[in-house]
């Protein structure tokens, strides 16, 4: 197979990236349906509605907010503009689905955790739509530096380059059933799934970045990696407290 997979139907070239992202979105949101069906909802139905607006409008504008940060422009154009709108990242994403999801409990008075049933659903679309990502190969800024490693590929440059979508693929299994066996095995409070998902995930995001063929640095570090310094320190507390516990 080579890579970018494009493969034709009806003369029509696909977009397989395209496909698996909305795919993604799809299963997610069905696997989260099952997995509010089987388990006990503390939140009822219309303020869970509400919540995932405010995930959702806080995903959208997140997305593509620290899309346009990794990569800056300085020109109001056109073109800019459109870059603008196309431009999206699953950092960004979170992130402003989590400042939206704490805008909207504020709002509705809402004071039960939220996010542990999205965990799960989250980790699947990410899988799938990485797929998507590693299927595009240079078309999609996800790629890696160019590299001697006996891991890199060739994803449509011609050069040698870390698989970093592929990476991240096994991570994201190990991720799941680490947080299976986690949820499985010891005592959490409502709420501290998603934070340990958020604080793994992150960090990973922070380390990987290292691999990745950045152009816009502050302090020697990628948007995303300062994102994902913001990330820590939103959840200090937390930290401090599973660290206090474990001494």
């Amino acid at each position: 197979m080579q890579i970018p997979f494009e493969p034709e139907l009806f003369n029509t070239t696909i977009n397989s990236h395209l496909i698996l992202e909305y795919l993604a979105f799809f299963l997610a949101f069905r696997y989260y349906i099952i997995l509010r069906r089987k388990e006990t909802d503390h939140i009822n139905s219309n303020n869970r509605l509400s919540i995932i607006l405010g995930a959702t409008l806080g995903a959208l504008i997140g997305s593509r907010l620290v899309g346009v940060l990794e990569n800056p422009f300085v020109e109001f154009t056109e073109q800019n503009l459109i870059q603008l709108l196309n431009t999206k990242t699953i950092m960004g994403g979170l992130f402003g689905g989590l400042l939206g999801v704490e805008l909207a409990k504020k709002i509705i008075g809402e004071k039960q955790s939220s996010g542990d049933l999205f965990v799960f659903p989250i980790i699947l679309g990410i899988f799938i739509g990485r797929i998507g990502c590693f299927l595009s190969g240079v078309k999609e800024f996800t790629y890696g530096k160019q590299t001697s490693f006996f891991t890199g590929m060739d994803l449509g440059d011609g050069l040698q380059r870390h698989p970093t979508s592929l990476y991240e693929l096994v991570f994201l299994v190990i991720l799941f059933f680490s947080l299976k066996y986690i949820l499985n095995n010891y005592s959490l409070k409502n709420g501290e799934l998603f934070k340990l998902f958020m604080l793994f995930y992150f960090g990973f995001r922070f380390f990987i970045e290292f691999l990745k063929p950045n152009v816009f640095y502050v302090l020697g570090l990628s948007t995303i990696q300062i994102l994902c310094l913001i990330c820590w320190l939103y959840y200090y507390k937390f930290i401090f407290q599973k660290l206090k516990y474990a001494r």
